[in-house]
Order: C-alpha cells, then structure tokens, then sequence
C-alpha cells in the first residue's frame, strides 16, 4: 500500500510517499480502506519528535490521526462491523498511520459513519470532536447555565466544542480574528473576542470552565477569568501528574511532568480553580454519540480544504500556518 512516512524526527522535516506492507489484522481489528483523513497539528509534533519521551514510536512512522473509510474484512472477535460499513476513528496511539491507503484499528476506537456526512466531512471529526467532548463532557461536565471559555474558536477543536458547548446549554465566549467573527457566532459562539484587538482577560470573568489551546502567558490569564471552583482544561500543557500516571510512564518521567505543570497549579491553587491536561484517547462509543448528534443537526463539520492525497505535504504544511478555519481533510481514495 501507499503511505506518507516519517523516516526521522526532525523539526520541518519531510514526509516521504513510500511502499508500506499492509497491516496485519488481529482478531479485534477492522481492516479499513481510507477514502478521507484529516491532518492535525499533533501530526507535526509526532514529526518533530515533540512526544518521542512519552509516545516512543518505531521509524519509519506513517503519519495520520483520523480517517473514514470502508470496512474491508474484519478479525475473528469482531462483531459490530461488517465488510462494507462505512466507518470514521481515531485510532489509538501506538496505531496511528492514516496517511495511508488502508489501516486496521482496534474495533474499539470505530464507530459507524454519520450518515448525513461524507467521507471528507467524516473525516474531520474524530480527534476534534473527542477532544471537545472529552473535555466538556467528560472532564468538565458542563451543565445549563455554565459560562464556558472555549480559545481559538475558529479552528478545529473549536469549531466542534463551540457547538457541543451550546448543546450541552452553555453561554459560551471564544476568540478569533474579525474576519472568522461570523463562522463562529454562526457555530453558537454568545461572546466573540478580536483576539487582534481585545484582551479576552479585559472582558471575560467568572467563567465555570476555560478550554485552552494556546500558550502559557494565554493559560496564566485564563486563570484570571475563572470563578472559584471554576476549572481550565488544558490541550497545551502543561502535561500534569495524572497525565504522566495515566501513560504509566516512570518515576523519573513522572517527576518531569510534576516539574512542568507546578507553577501553573500553584497559580491555580492560589485562585480556588482546577487545572487539568488533556491528551485525547480513542474511543468508538463516544464517536458513535458524537454521530447521533451529528445526524440529528446538533454539530455540523468545518472543513476549510480538501487535498488530493499526493499533496498530503502541502496539506501538512498549510494546517502549519494556522490559518485553517476548521479542520484540512486529504481525500485518498473513491
């Protein structure tokens, strides 16, 4: 099969189109063919060898967080899919590879394909949207009535968490340039923030829970708008202990993370607000929620750009920039 690999970590570094074996299928696995998948961000970080410490893959690495696709064979153990189902994942760490003409994916991390979706539009949903939902629904149980904080609303975590916010009966606030103020409000965004003209610090106050996506002056002003016994909810770092015990990583590794995340508990701490990091996990069921959703008009994908899958480097490149409003899909195949 064809597929985008990473020969070396290197920051910037290339990826290379390659003959790769095709995946063996064990018997929990779903033998997918890929017709879409979406880049990320944390597709660069893998790269540049930014997570080599706690995700130590083997190289050459085939890159690729989320996809959709077709079912075409499944392992012996298998019995909610079927040849032919259409699907959408996130496979799980350790498996990524969905710049890739075929990928097998631990049943567990599948989910069927909204119906109401293409294959593109599929495609874009799953690391953004378990990320929203793990974080506001999970972590952050945001109820009706809460005042939610959710940065950088026009991107691709932004765009699925403004809409599940506002399902789950939230006022919610985000910024964005001028030029995305109406894709947000028309998403369900109640405060917008120029984040090129306005301090969100200056407007905001007393919010239940802050999602924060951006760097550690924004995370140490975001404390600021948190009431008592508000939370933040990190996707930036700093990583924290409970994230370091939950990758069951060592003592040494475990201290480093403690070492990382101490001053920003101490701020917190000082405030009467949680602090808490979150690394997304796979997970079919909650897809599957995430498509009931999806089919019943709650959460609408945004797709900025498609590429054909031979750009697959150009779209690497252009998510890079920071200027995609919602999700960069490459489309594979059909």
């Amino acid at each position: 099969m064809k597929a985008f690999i990473v020969e070396t970590y290197k920051k910037n570094g290339p990826i290379r189109l390659a003959d790769r074996p095709e995946p063996e299928v064990g018997a929990n696995d779903v033998l997918v063919r890929i017709e879409a998948a979406a880049v990320n961000l944390i597709d660069s970080k893998v790269r540049d060898g930014e997570f080599k410490i706690f995700l130590p893959y083997r190289l050459p690495l085939t890159l690729g967080h989320d996809m959709a696709g077709t079912v075409v064979r499944v392992g012996a153990q298998v019995r909610r899919f079927k040849a032919g189902d259409a699907v959408f994942a996130r496979p799980r760490d350790h498996r990524i590879g969905t710049f890739a003409e075929v990928i097998a994916v631990d049943q567990a991390d599948v989910a069927l394909k909204p119906a109401s979706l293409t294959m593109e539009e599929a495609a874009s949903i799953p690391l953004v949207g378990l990320t929203a939902w793990q974080a506001l629904v999970e972590v952050g149980r945001v109820k009706p009535g809460q005042k939610v904080f959710i940065q950088a609303g026009s991107g691709g975590v932004g765009t699925i968490a403004i809409q599940l916010a506002k399902h789950l009966g939230a006022t919610v606030a985000t910024t964005t340039s001028a030029a995305n103020a109406e894709l947000v409000r028309s998403l369900g965004a109640d405060v917008v923030i120029d984040y090129r003209s306005q301090d969100f610090e200056q407007v905001l106050s007393d919010y239940d829970l802050v999602l924060n996506s951006q760097d550690a002056a924004t995370l140490a002003k975001s404390l600021n708008v948190v009431r008592p016994g508000g939370q933040v909810i990190s996707l930036s770092g700093p990583p924290d202990l409970p994230f370091a015990k939950s990758l069951k990583l060592n003592l040494m590794l475990r201290f480093v993370m403690r070492m990382l995340s101490r001053g920003v508990l101490k701020k917190a701490k000082a405030r009467g607000v949680g602090y808490s990091f979150l690394f997304m996990q796979a997970d079919g069921a909650q897809l599957g929620q995430l498509a009931k959703l999806i089919d019943a008009g709650v959460i609408r994908p945004v797709v900025d750009k498609v590429f054909p899958f031979a750009q697959t480097a150009e779209a690497l490149a252009y998510v890079e920039t920071g200027r995609a409003k919602g999700k960069v899909v490459i489309k594979v195949a059909g």
